[in-house]
């Protein structure tokens, strides 16, 4: 029995035809693209290794204190010492651009479908086909639409990214307690005004459980990324399974997992609200509520008037 269901044939001819009527696109979303990458890359690799080494130490310990200062200085200058700076450079820059659109399109996707439940049935197929659809698969349509280099494997990345995104920020959004969304309509405020001073700070760590998982997984995509030109560290685990060299594929395997961990304590710091920054960001909540109430206080004493004594005739 022949039977066979073209489905390579129709993607093909379905791909040939977007490229053929918005090829303009697609070359303006490659140079933008690249223009990131580039920018990002050029604020990394211009100071002195020692200049940024310093700067994401002073960062490292207002995130999380001294430790995790002294662990990331250890790591950085691990990479310096395997001769692996300017890769994890290109690397770090790669996952930033990725993660940074995959984070622009996400969040908003995520608050769009918690507040529609329309959208939230539509949203979570594409989302389990984007996870599930191996990550080499995205590698060629976006070869096929952006050419081989730094473009395809930040699509790539950005697509294979933005799921757990949208995931985490819909559940943090639909898990805000319902009394307190009706206790701000309640007061009159605006669904926009409830959204951006209710749902969104309690959702929060949900949220940036999403944005660290998207930051760890444009880190996976790296040594992918690599096998279309996209330089890095991924460059040289593809090269070293190439040529079996095995000394490469550590000294860059290990530099990725140096910036994976940076990458991870950061973004982690900042949703548990550690560190010096996290502190002073708690003390900031806490004085904002306090004048809060104050103002509040001072309302409902100009409302109720002035007191009279017991007794007193009015």
């Amino acid at each position: 029995m022949d039977f066979r269901i073209p489905v390579g044939d129709w993607i093909k001819a379905a791909l040939t035809w977007i490229e053929d009527t918005f090829q303009w696109l697609f070359d303006a979303l490659r140079q933008m693209f690249i223009w990131m990458f580039d920018a990002v890359d050029w604020v990394f690799a211009t100071p002195p290794v020692w200049v940024v080494i310093v700067v994401i130490a002073i960062a490292a310990l207002l995130a999380r204190g001294w430790k995790f200062a002294a662990g990331a200085v250890v790591g950085l200058l691990f990479i310096v010492g395997v001769d692996q700076w300017e890769n994890a450079v290109d690397s770090l820059a790669l996952v930033i651009v990725a993660a940074f659109l995959a984070v622009v399109i996400s969040i908003p996707l995520g608050i769009w479908a918690a507040r529609n439940d329309k959208v939230s049935a539509i949203v979570k197929p594409i989302m389990d086909f984007l996870q599930t659809l191996p990550a080499f698969v995205y590698l060629v349509p976006a070869i096929f639409l952006f050419r081989i280099g730094v473009a395809p494997g930040i699509i790539a990345t950005l697509i294979f990214a933005m799921a757990p995104g949208v995931r985490l920020t819909e559940l943090g959004i639909r898990g805000v307690d319902k009394e307190v969304v009706e206790a701000g309509e309640a007061f009159g405020a605006t669904p926009r005004r409830i959204l951006r001073q209710i749902q969104i700070p309690l959702a929060m760590p949900s949220i940036m459980a999403g944005i660290n998982q998207i930051i760890m997984l444009s880190l996976s995509m790296v040594v992918i990324a690599g096998l279309v030109g996209a330089g890095g560290l991924g460059g040289d685990v593809a090269q070293a399974i190439s040529a079996l060299n095995v000394g490469l594929g550590f000294e860059a395997g290990l530099s990725v997992v140096v910036l994976a961990i940076l990458l991870d304590r950061f973004t982690a710091s900042i949703g548990k609200g550690e560190g010096l920054y996290g502190r002073w960001t708690r003390r900031r909540k806490v004085q904002r509520e306090a004048d809060e109430q104050a103002r509040l206080d001072a309302r409902e004493l100009e409302t109720a008037g002035p007191r009279r004594e017991p007794g007193t005739v009015v």
